[in-house]
């Protein structure tokens, strides 16, 4: 198991940040490791989305946790590997958002995937900030 967190803290609200993380649609407003993205149905438990990073294949994940608000879980399963990433707002006392990525790989490609799936989290997190505190 290959386990991995960043995080950052914003002065918006948890209810902004969840305003732009259920927007899936725009995920490419602040995350240029997206090329295109496609949700297919309600951003809810058990619903699909199509991931394309730039010059890679695309990929599908499914949302597993969604607690709105709150955070959310996707699951990708990639030749046996599943990679968990784990979104999470936490309300600050100060009035602040901490938002967390937490990343949990398992599988016989973890330790090799997971450095490549989490490397661009740290500006990943800077640019929803940015955009979340406009």
């Amino acid at each position: 198991m290959w386990i991995h967190e960043d995080s950052i803290e914003t002065t918006a609200s948890p209810a902004r940040v969840w305003e732009l993380l259920a927007n899936v649609e725009q995920w490419g407003d602040w995350n240029a490791g997206i090329e295109r993205i496609e949700l297919h149905g309600p951003f809810a438990n058990g619903t699909q989305f199509t991931m394309q990073p730039p010059g890679q294949d695309a990929f599908v994940s499914t949302l597993v946790d969604v607690r709105p608000n709150e955070g959310f879980v996707d699951e990708t399963v990639v030749d046996g590997t599943r990679v968990l990433v784990d979104h999470q707002l936490v309300s600050l006392p100060s009035g602040h958002t901490k938002i967390v990525y937490r990343t949990e790989i398992t599988g016989p490609d973890a330790a090799a995937l997971g450095p490549m799936v989490t490397s661009d989290f740290p500006d990943v997190l800077a640019a929803l900030k940015r955009l979340a505190e406009r």
